[in-house]
Protein backbone atom coordinates (compact mmCIF):
# COMPACT_ATOMS: atom_id res chain seq x y z
CA UNK A 1 0.00 0.00 0.00
CA UNK A 2 1.31 3.39 -1.26
CA UNK A 3 1.56 6.41 1.26
CA UNK A 4 -1.26 7.95 -1.18
CA UNK A 5 -3.72 4.77 -0.91
CA UNK A 6 -2.75 4.44 2.57
CA UNK A 7 -4.38 8.64 3.00
CA UNK A 8 -6.89 7.50 0.79
CA UNK A 9 -8.44 5.18 2.99
CA UNK A 10 -7.98 6.80 6.06
CA UNK A 11 -9.83 9.77 4.62
CA UNK A 12 -12.68 7.41 3.42
CA UNK A 13 -12.49 5.81 6.95
CA UNK A 14 -12.98 9.24 8.83
CA UNK A 15 -15.61 10.45 5.91
CA UNK A 16 -17.65 7.21 6.76
CA UNK A 17 -17.59 7.53 10.72
CA UNK A 18 -18.44 11.32 9.96
CA UNK A 19 -21.65 10.16 7.69
CA UNK A 20 -22.83 7.97 10.77
CA UNK A 21 -22.48 9.91 12.88
CA UNK A 22 -24.37 13.29 10.74
CA UNK A 23 -27.10 10.81 9.98
CA UNK A 24 -27.52 10.06 14.00
CA UNK A 25 -26.97 13.27 15.18
CA UNK A 26 -28.87 14.94 12.80
CA UNK A 27 -32.28 12.78 13.37
CA UNK A 28 -31.58 12.50 17.72
CA UNK A 29 -29.16 14.22 18.58
CA UNK A 30 -29.86 17.98 17.49
CA UNK A 31 -33.64 17.65 18.91
CA UNK A 32 -31.77 16.77 22.47
CA UNK A 33 -28.92 19.13 22.87
CA UNK A 34 -31.23 22.18 21.14
CA UNK A 35 -34.94 23.05 22.00
CA UNK A 36 -35.16 26.15 19.36
CA UNK A 37 -34.12 22.78 16.56
CA UNK A 38 -36.84 20.61 17.44
CA UNK A 39 -39.12 19.99 14.47
CA UNK A 40 -36.98 22.89 12.06
CA UNK A 41 -35.79 20.12 9.31
CA UNK A 42 -34.94 22.40 6.53
CA UNK A 43 -31.57 23.50 7.90
CA UNK A 44 -30.11 19.88 9.08
CA UNK A 45 -29.11 19.04 5.65
CA UNK A 46 -26.60 22.61 5.35
CA UNK A 47 -24.99 20.54 8.64
CA UNK A 48 -23.71 17.43 7.03
CA UNK A 49 -20.42 18.55 5.35
CA UNK A 50 -19.06 20.31 8.48
CA UNK A 51 -20.22 17.23 10.82
CA UNK A 52 -18.36 14.89 8.26
CA UNK A 53 -15.18 16.62 8.91
CA UNK A 54 -15.45 17.40 12.58
CA UNK A 55 -17.20 14.72 13.97
CA UNK A 56 -15.16 13.89 17.13
CA UNK A 57 -16.03 17.63 18.56
CA UNK A 58 -19.89 16.85 17.86
CA UNK A 59 -19.35 13.87 19.61
CA UNK A 60 -18.02 15.34 22.55
CA UNK A 61 -19.79 18.22 22.77
CA UNK A 62 -23.37 15.72 22.53
CA UNK A 63 -21.56 13.84 25.18
CA UNK A 64 -21.09 16.70 27.25
CA UNK A 65 -24.49 18.08 26.96
CA UNK A 66 -25.97 14.41 27.86
CA UNK A 67 -24.29 14.12 30.88
CA UNK A 68 -24.86 17.69 32.04
CA UNK A 69 -21.20 18.60 32.26
CA UNK A 70 -21.41 21.51 29.98
CA UNK A 71 -21.65 25.16 31.56
CA UNK A 72 -24.15 27.04 29.34
CA UNK A 73 -23.46 30.36 30.10
CA UNK A 74 -19.81 30.50 30.60
CA UNK A 75 -19.05 29.02 27.26
CA UNK A 76 -17.65 32.05 25.28
CA UNK A 77 -15.89 33.48 28.62
CA UNK A 78 -12.28 32.23 27.72
CA UNK A 79 -12.30 33.31 23.83
CA UNK A 80 -14.10 37.05 24.95
CA UNK A 81 -11.60 37.44 27.85
CA UNK A 82 -9.26 36.84 25.42
CA UNK A 83 -10.15 39.41 22.59
CA UNK A 84 -9.00 42.34 24.57
CA UNK A 85 -5.35 41.10 24.80
CA UNK A 86 -5.10 40.14 20.97
CA UNK A 87 -6.92 42.97 19.69
CA UNK A 88 -3.85 44.83 20.82
CA UNK A 89 -0.97 42.40 20.01
CA UNK A 90 -2.15 41.98 16.43
CA UNK A 91 -1.32 45.73 15.38
CA UNK A 92 1.84 46.08 17.42
CA UNK A 93 2.96 42.96 16.07
CA UNK A 94 2.02 43.70 12.48
CA UNK A 95 3.63 47.47 13.05
CA UNK A 96 6.51 45.25 14.42
CA UNK A 97 7.03 42.96 11.77
CA UNK A 98 7.04 46.17 9.26
CA UNK A 99 9.43 48.16 11.27
CA UNK A 100 11.79 45.24 11.61
CA UNK A 101 11.51 44.66 7.79
CA UNK A 102 12.12 47.95 6.71
CA UNK A 103 15.27 48.67 8.90
CA UNK A 104 16.52 44.85 7.71
CA UNK A 105 17.34 45.97 4.03
CA UNK A 106 20.44 44.56 2.60
CA UNK A 107 23.10 46.72 1.05
CA UNK A 108 25.37 45.24 -1.16
CA UNK A 109 29.39 46.55 -1.37
CA UNK A 110 29.64 48.87 -4.43
CA UNK A 111 32.47 46.62 -6.01
CA UNK A 112 30.86 43.70 -6.72
CA UNK A 113 30.01 43.29 -10.21
CA UNK A 114 26.84 41.88 -11.29
CA UNK A 115 26.92 38.22 -12.61
CA UNK A 116 24.69 36.97 -15.29
CA UNK A 117 23.38 34.15 -14.17
CA UNK A 118 22.47 32.35 -17.48
CA UNK A 119 23.34 33.13 -21.05
CA UNK A 120 21.62 35.62 -23.48
CA UNK A 121 18.32 34.40 -24.71
CA UNK A 122 18.35 34.39 -29.08
CA UNK A 123 15.54 35.71 -30.90
CA UNK A 124 13.89 33.59 -32.61
CA UNK A 125 13.50 34.55 -36.16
Amino acid sequence: MTQAEAILMGLRIWGSIGAVVAAIFLTIGMDRIDEDAREAYIFRPLLIPGVLVIWPLVLWRWYLFESGRERWPGRYDPPRRAHFVVGWLLPIGICAIIVIGLSQRQTWPTDIAPLQLSGQVEAAQ
